[in-house]
């Protein structure tokens, strides 16, 4: 040990002495005999270079310094004792920091469902959130710059072998379309939502909205996909990295975007909502993580989300 530093042994010694300020009373409440306990005191004073107790044959006083230095090392006796049970509940996921991203869809349903249950579980944890693609997500967990990622399936397969995969929810894509388009596909309600379902046929015409393919390849796929099996190639007229900005864009009339269901939540004036007539894949969002690297508070936060995927539609 440095010995230009002072041990919790002696600190401990020192709150005895000030509190009895007498040498004796504070060995026998140390349980210890009083020369080794002056000869810690006077070590402590050379590490520190200053007296702390003022004596006489008679007593024991502490010095200015001394009793200006007494509540701070009251405070570092306090903090390692507080070292034990911290680490316990570290070990427990109990305390900690959990750096988490998520992609923009999540913020709609699936991502404020899992941060009220495990907020309520582990209040000593710390969040990092952060918005991102799935493909900076990817990027970010490889880098080990987050712990785990919401993300939308599939992985990138060059990095697939890297990480784990737990699927949490499964819903379809909807239509989200200006209201006055919807008005022209004979639409029979105004509401932002309504089961009438609308076909992709209707709206061959109408731009499509959507996320740039280098950025999120298997959700741009699987619109795509969906315009094709309807015989059908979209024109392209906007591309935005944030479902906020592709639902305004909608708003502004510039066109229609496929996103997924639980995204209706997300109110916009002048958007409507609609299920699909043609059959539609489900987008599938799940949780991914470094396989290596499995911190206690990570490991906290899977179980919280493996227990909400068996009742949000996530395949067995």
């Amino acid at each position: 040990m440095d010995s230009t530093i002072p041990d919790l042994r002696q600190l401990r010694y020192f709150v005895a002495v000030a509190e009895e300020q007498h040498f004796g009373r504070a060995a026998a409440r140390l349980s210890m005999t009083q020369p080794p306990l002056s000869q810690a005191i006077r070590a402590l004073e050379q590490t520190l270079g200053v007296e702390l107790f003022a004596r006489t044959r008679r007593s024991v006083e502490l010095t200015a310094v001394g009793a200006d230095l007494l509540p701070e090392v009251r405070r570092i006796l306090a903090s390692a004792q507080a070292l034990r049970p911290l680490a316990q509940s570290l070990a427990r996921g109990e305390a900690g920091v959990l750096a988490l991203a998520f992609v923009s869809t999540a913020d709609y349903g699936l991502l404020p469902l899992l941060l009220r249950d495990f907020g309520a579980r582990y209040p000593r944890v710390r969040l990092q959130l952060v918005e991102a693609t799935s493909d900076v997500q990817v990027e970010e967990l490889v880098a080990g710059r987050i712990d785990a990622g919401l993300v939308i399936a599939p992985l990138p397969p060059r990095h697939a072998a890297q990480l784990s995969w737990l699927p949490i929810a499964r819903e379809p894509l909807v239509i989200a379309m200006p209201a006055e388009l919807a008005a022209r596909t004979g639409s029979t309600s105004a509401d932002d939502w309504c089961e009438a379902p609308v076909s992709l046929r209707d709206l061959a015409d109408a731009p499509l909205i959507v996320f740039p393919r280098h950025l999120a390849p298997g959700f741009y796929d699987i619109i795509m996909d969906c315009y094709g099996a309807a015989g059908l190639v979209p024109r392209v007229g906007q591309e935005a990295i944030q479902m906020q900005t592709i639902v305004s864009l909608v708003s502004a009339g510039m066109g229609v975007a496929l996103v997924p269901q639980s995204l209706r939540h997300l109110r916009r004036t002048g958007v409507v909502y609609r299920p699909l007539a043609e059959a539609v894949p489900a987008i599938e969002t799940g949780l991914v993580w470094r396989s290596a690297e499995v911190s206690p508070v990570l490991a906290a936060f899977i179980e919280i989300v493996r227990a909400h995927a068996s009742t949000l539609g996530a395949p067995g």
